[in-house]
């Protein structure tokens, strides 16, 4: 067993910031409902506890709360900004609403030395983010920060390893603070380095064994990174009793299915590829609505493989490659989470089906699954692949898919992506494609008029999915991947660039 840290959430937009720097630490931590009881928290070995931000006032009516036992468990608690007024309010300090929010960059100042804070620079600046404030601290606390503003930005109890900060430390306008959070693992709750790729492949590999036993696994082979290194994790775990089945859905890029073969042929993993295009593209037809699209894949998804599950013997699994971002915004973890949109691995399985599902990284970030591949040495050229959204290009057709559509779509995004790599910058983006849109522009061509559709191109660099900001790649690329779309692809006139970040936007346009 690992050592846990618990996030308790609170809503705050940063909850799965907060877990990608405590794993960037090698330690383990998993997010759960804010209203988790201390007997829960118990029963689950927490080695500590983080209070999230959120976005409510401590004053309204149904502001979440904490079990207030939770403060007697005996295990270190790190508050932060909706954290820190929870713990100030149990411990009768005064929170008062603000009047003016405190917003953006502030620098910090430290009355006294403390270990959250050692190696941290004095006036060093920290993210806040918030309405109401802590005015006079508890009984039995100290102020450890100051903000420029003159407002409490950190206290901490007397005897009890309780810290609360009124900023965020796990966003990168914390400029140290990586280092807060470091300090909060080591230097106040003693936690080892123990969460790394190699002790997380002995664990699955176990656990896989144990579930499976002798019979056998079909798996869900996409080609991207997750359900890639998943198809070479459970192969080292039970060998030709794991099935990869590459379903052609119609809705993949261009050669995929090629590719695919190739890349598992030499590595000596048989996959077996199965065309549905028919199925899916019929099902789709006439629906244009994003989550009724998602709905529809996921049910065709399962559908085919229980179908395809008829042709062997023994067969009781499947194997996806869900990702935590994936459970995360399906809100499937805290009672605060909103459904930002279904993933078809997770919100589009039928209530009813004969196999039971296998999700070994259901707990991972996307860069963890990359640094297992390269334990369990995955090539290169699929680690290193962009990620590639599991309903396909469909959610990348706005509007209605048709063969028709998702051709014009294909070829426009071969060309993107053949470009990125002829220039180099194919690595330096986390993910780059391009999105057909449900509306046509007038262009001039050959000294006729046109009236042809618009598509996007889109390209941002993110450590894990949960926040994103857009590439800056130089115009004249931009230029030159307008000039050969609407040169070269018939039925597109004009090409728009997206220069939205996360948040507000999401990755993907649907």
């Amino acid at each position: 067993m690992h050592e846990l840290v618990l996030i308790l959430d609170f809503g705050s937009q940063y909850t799965q910031l907060i877990a990608r720097r405590i794993r960037e630490e090698q330690v383990y931590c998993r997010i759960e409902r804010s209203g988790l009881s201390a007997a829960e928290i118990k029963q689950m070995d927490a080695k500590a506890l983080v209070l999230s931000g959120g976005p409510n006032s401590i004053f309204e009516d149904g502001a979440p709360q904490v079990d207030p036992e939770i403060f007697d468990l005996g295990i270190p608690i790190l508050g932060v900004c909706y954290g820190l007024q929870i713990l100030a309010k149990h411990f009768q300090g005064n929170v008062v609403p603000g009047e003016t929010r405190e917003y953006g960059p502030m620098g910090i100042q430290f009355p006294q030395t403390n270990p959250l804070f050692e190696g941290v620079s004095e006036g060093s600046q920290v993210w806040m983010s918030h309405g109401d404030h802590v005015e006079t601290i508890p009984p039995d606390f100290n102020i450890i920060a100051r903000s420029s503003g003159e407002l409490i930005a950190a206290v901490v109890h007397q005897s009890e390893p309780f810290y609360g900060v009124q900023f965020h430390p796990e966003v990168n306008h914390t400029v140290q603070g990586q280092t807060i959070i470091s300090n909060f693992l080591f230097k106040i709750a003693d936690f080892n380095r123990d969460w790394t790729s190699s002790s997380f492949i002995e664990d699955a590999i176990t656990e896989i064994r144990a579930t499976v036993g002798d019979r056998k696994v079909l798996l869900g082979l996409s080609g991207g990174v997750d359900s890639s290194v998943l198809a070479f994790l459970m192969h080292e775990a039970i060998g030709d009793n794991c099935i990869p089945v590459f379903i052609n859905n119609g809705l993949l890029r261009a050669n995929e299915t090629e590719e695919v073969k190739s890349l598992f042929e030499a590595s000596h993993i048989k996959i077996y590829q199965h065309d549905y295009t028919d199925a899916f593209l019929s099902e789709l037809a006439g629906v244009s609505e994003p989550e009724k699209k998602r709905k529809i894949i996921g049910r065709v998804f399962i559908e085919s493989f229980e179908e395809v599950a008829l042709q062997f013997t023994d067969i009781d699994f499947l194997a996806q490659g869900t990702l935590y971002p994936d459970v995360i915004e399906s809100g499937a973890i805290t009672g605060h989470a909103v459904t930002i949109k279904s993933h078809h691995n997770v919100g589009g399985l039928p209530e009813k089906m004969s196999l039971k599902v296998i999700e070994p990284f259901k707990e991972l970030f996307k860069d963890e699954v990359r640094a297992v591949g390269r334990v369990l040495n995955v090539p290169v050229k699929i680690i290193g692949r962009h990620p590639f959204p599991g309903p396909g290009l469909a959610v990348r057709c706005l509007g209605e898919v048709s063969a028709e559509r998702l051709e014009v779509l294909k070829a426009a995004d071969q060309i993107f992506i053949d470009t990125l790599y002829e220039t180099g910058w194919y690595d330096k983006i986390w993910q780059a494609f391009t999105v057909l849109l449900p509306l046509k522009t007038v262009g001039v061509m050959g000294d006729k008029r046109t009236y042809e559709n618009v598509l996007a191109i889109r390209a941002v660099h993110s450590l894990d999915g949960m926040t994103a900001d857009w590439v800056r790649i130089p115009f004249e690329i931009i230029a030159d991947v307008s000039s050969k779309i609407v040169n070269s692809v018939n039925g597109v006139n004009r090409v728009v660039y997206d220069v939205t970040s996360k948040p507000p936007g999401t990755i993907e346009w649907e």
